[in-house]
């Protein structure tokens, strides 16, 4: 396919999620505005998976974290998160869950799962033991040094693992029409009712969403990161370099 062929199918895209046109086949109205629809109940889908991932994922992660123990679970639910498909799991869902929004719901969070519980026990081991001794000789209950001590300092890294399921979520929910439950994937998986343009646009807009989420939660990953740890991060930087410098002068190589 020549550039400017690729330039067009660009540019028709573009206009596709901009524009309201007359479908090829059926006579109904694609793109612009009537993609809002779409994209709401994509989000809704979205939000929904991550909110029931986090509130099952994170308390689970931490009590783990806090105890020492269940590594062998947390590495398990990771590597069978990875290895599972989403469709195997809207396909095991379907004798129970049936299809519609409860199955790709279901499909979706435990796609979510294994990151964000993973991340939430790897945070909670990194917290100095010292800190969480101090902790208790001061007198601090168990819920105590996770809700105020282990918790924040793993923030960072819940969050890292939040926003890697965050990223999975949006992008697979495009399977979604499968099971009858509408979302942004029903411009790609219905190329006979939106064309290639509508099926090109559909994925730019998916993709969009996948980079906002990216670097939305970036950002708060950022701003949950204590001050301390901040600088901590900074000076192990810092010293990293002034070592490099270091050897670079001796050998003699300009940096």
């Amino acid at each position: 396919m020549s550039f400017p062929t690729v330039l067009a199918s660009f540019g028709g895209a573009i206009q596709f999620v901009f524009h309201e046109r007359v479908a090829p086949t059926g006579g109904v109205r694609i793109g612009g505005a009537q993609l809002l629809p779409l994209l709401g109940r994509h989000l809704i889908l979205s939000g929904s998976s991550l909110a029931i991932a986090c509130a099952l994922a994170v308390p689970v992660g931490l009590w783990l974290g806090h105890l020492g123990r269940g590594e062998l679970i947390a590495s398990s639910v990771a590597n069978v998160g990875r290895a599972v498909p989403s469709l195997v799991l809207i396909a095991f869902f379907f004798a129970y869950l049936g299809i519609g929004f409860a199955n790709a719901c279901a499909a979706l969070t435990l796609l979510a799962v294994p990151p964000i519980l993973t991340n939430s026990y790897v945070g909670v081991r990194a917290v100095e033991p010292e800190v969480v001794d101090a902790a208790r000789g001061m007198g601090l209950t168990g819920v105590q040094i996770v809700t105020r001590i282990e918790l924040p300092l793993a923030l960072p890294l819940i969050f890292g693992g939040i926003r890697t399921s965050a990223v999975n979520v949006i992008a697979t929910a495009t399977i979604a029409p499968l099971i009858g439950y509408v979302t942004l994937g029903d411009t790609i998986l219905s190329p006979q009712i939106y064309g290639s343009e509508g099926q090109l646009g559909g994925a730019i807009v998916v993709a969009v969403l996948a980079i906002l989420a990216e670097v939305g939660f970036a950002l708060l990953q950022r701003a949950v990161t204590p001050t301390g740890l901040k600088l901590s991060t900074q000076a192990s930087g810092l010293r990293r370099r002034g070592a490099f410098l270091s050897t670079v002068r001796r050998i003699g190589v300009t940096p």
